[in-house]
């Protein structure tokens, strides 16, 4: 009988906590910081340092743990979409300024960088990108 009231108790705390993270964490009243939306980035050209359109960004990955974003999957070479491949640019790893009132986002990474660089491919069972094996 004691370690049922133990049990019924400590159930009792933990779905107290629980509530109240989960009524902490449910609607924001304000926002911190600078935040931007991710149409900034998204479907948006990248060129290198010599300002050179080197592709598109096609994706935006933000990392389950924490919710940051970690990468962009840019959508480089090829010709009206034929022998285009996708590389993954950390997204530490590019710019965002204002250039003429558009977003103009650069990289330091350079055409001959996404050519070397492994490919990837949109795997819709896993819901997610992996190393595309063709390019190997």
């Amino acid at each position: 009988m004691r370690l049922l009231a133990i049990a019924g108790a400590s159930l009792l705390l933990s779905t107290a906590a629980l509530s109240q993270q989960y009524t902490d964490n449910r609607v924001l009243t304000s926002l911190t910081g600078d935040p931007v939306t991710v149409t900034n980035w998204y479907k948006q050209s990248l060129y290198d340092p010599s300002d050179n359109k080197i592709g598109e960004v096609e994706d935006v990955l933000i990392e389950q743990k924490d919710g940051h974003i970690a990468a962009l999957i840019v959508g480089v070479g090829g010709f009206l979409g034929i022998g285009e491949k996708r590389v993954a640019i950390p997204f530490n790893g590019v710019k965002a300024t204002k250039k003429n009132n558009s977003w103009y986002l650069t990289t330091n990474a350079t055409k001959d960088d996404l050519k070397k660089a492994p490919g990837f491919v949109y795997d819709k069972a896993r819901t997610g990108w992996v190393i595309d094996d063709r390019q190997r």
